[in-house]
């Protein structure tokens, strides 16, 4: 089926569309985006069942960006009354007004940057998907979810609690100008499983996801993902620690998912370049990784949860090589880094809702496959560690020093696991060094769309990353 694009975004678009056409007569370029996104939450476990209608991505309102004289200002508001045009529009300029005069009294310097393309444009996209979230029985699948969660409690009396969780979001987005109509509808879900357990006065947890852009059909995988986090668990309470050192290392999808985004995530986020906080802008068309790294960065290079159409300033969405074969071509940009830097925009302008302020963000952030199996990469080691479980990470962009803290290492000798396993695995080192030293990738493929990512302590957006398995050098701790 068709995600259907919103009715109310489709009734206020001549209103908005007059808007428009008003502000032109005070500004010399207006856009607006606005959003008609639904969703719901839904928790159980064995303490507590809850179903919330909002999360990170729903939400109701319009923000208009305007340009004058070498500034660009926002004004934004979540009620639109198509009868009160004239009205809204002298409301915004007061504001923006006052916002101009401010600037003048403050002497504060202004950034004189060009005005952006309004090139004719029309698209209208409605994306297939499984179903929509508003038409779910909530009741019927907190059901489900309680069962999974009652299934993975039974599988050992080790186990304390089984957390469920399901998330679908079904999104619609228009943005307008004089020239450019753009809309857009697309569902996006993902579940999770965090389960607990304690042995032998220890405890620990493992958490386990799934993701795709469809609808809550997906949770009937959730049955797979309690088994998967079980096993995961299993392994975490008989762990070890590991002894500090330089090793060897496989790391699964999910973890070259967590490489990618943390060493060439943020660190090629363009709107670093143009504030001088990014190493990368130093290392284009340079080496930082091996021939046999190749990374793609953008909203069409995988279908997951952050595959949309257009981004937040209308934008196409883009399938960017940011690595190829070992040299760093290009960053990804929002659209007032590129009029700044002097390229084109890639398709990341994003904002955490229409309330705040569009950044590059990433999207589907994703390593090349390769031509390797794992069992080929598991023979070749003879002492080290395949990294498996997704924890947390960091980077440094300005010095490109990367940490990642993955929830378990199996060991490997002479070529085959021994069972062993450690855990937790704290993987650090500088980006091109770790990337550099990657000699086998595997020939197959996962991305992973669970959580959100932040611009700093703030801003968060949906983002996917993944890859194959990939064989490299690393310090761990």
């Amino acid at each position: 089926m068709k995600a259907t694009f919103s009715p109310y975004l489709a009734g206020i678009a001549d209103g908005l569309k007059a808007l428009i056409a008003e502000l032109k007569t005070s500004y010399d370029y207006v856009s607006v985006l606005s959003t008609d996104s639904v969703g719901f939450t839904i928790t159980a476990s064995q303490r507590v069942k809850s179903i919330n209608g909002e999360n990170l991505t729903t939400e109701r309102g319009t923000v208009v960006r305007v340009y004058k004289d070498g500034l660009y200002s926002e004004y934004s508001f979540n009620l639109f009354d198509p009868s009160q045009v004239k009205e809204t529009a002298e409301k915004i300029k007061k504001v923006l007004d006052m916002q101009l005069s401010l600037l003048k009294a403050t002497n504060s310097k202004v950034y004189d940057t060009k005005i952006l393309n309004d090139e004719p444009e029309e698209l209208f996209v409605e994306m297939d998907t499984t179903d929509l979230p508003e038409s779910t029985d909530l009741s019927a699948l907190v059901a489900k979810l309680q069962k999974f969660s009652d299934e993975g409690v039974a599988m050992s009396e080790e186990i304390i609690d089984c957390n469920v969780r399901a998330q679908s979001t079904h999104v619609c987005k228009m943005f307008l100008t004089a020239n450019k109509d753009l809309r857009q509808s697309y569902v996006y879900s993902e579940g999770s499983v965090s389960m607990i357990g304690v042995r032998d006065g220890k405890s620990n947890s493992s958490y386990n996801g799934i993701s795709d852009r469809e609808g809550p059909a997906l949770f009937d995988g959730l049955s797979k993902a309690v088994k998967e986090a079980y096993t995961a668990l299993n392994d975490d309470l008989g762990a070890g620690t590991i002894e500090p050192g330089e090793y060897d290392i496989i790391t699964t999808p999910e973890v070259s998912g967590l490489i990618a985004h943390e060493a060439f995530g943020h660190g090629v986020e363009m709107d670093m370049f143009v504030k001088k906080r990014a190493l990368g802008a130093e290392y284009i068309d340079k080496r930082v990784g091996s021939d046999l790294v190749t990374m793609h960065e953008g909203a069409k290079c995988v279908k997951d949860v952050a595959s949309y159409a257009f981004d937040d300033e209308g934008t196409p969405a883009g399938d960017v090589i940011e690595i190829d074969k070992g040299i760093l071509k290009t960053g990804v940009c929002d659209a007032l880094a590129a009029l700044r830097l002097g390229i084109k925009p890639t398709g990341n302008g994003k904002r955490e809702n229409f309330e705040h302020k569009a950044y590059t963000r990433m999207t589907n952030t994703m390593f090349d496959a390769g031509t390797s199996t794992k069992e080929e990469m598991i023979a070749s080691i003879k002492k080290g560690y395949l990294l498996a479980g997704m924890d947390s990470g960091m980077e440094d962009p300005k010095h490109w020093g990367i940490q990642c803290i993955i929830d378990r290492g199996y060991e490997i000798i002479d070529g085959k696991l021994t069972g062993k396993v450690v855990s937790p695995v704290v993987l650090t080192g500088y980006v091109p060094d770790l990337l550099g030293s990657i000699s086998m990738v595997s020939d197959d493929y996962l991305s992973f769309g669970n959580g959100a990512c932040g611009k700093g302590y703030k801003e968060w957006v949906k983002v996917s990353d993944g890859g194959p398995y990939l064989k490299a050098r690393a310090t761990l701790g």
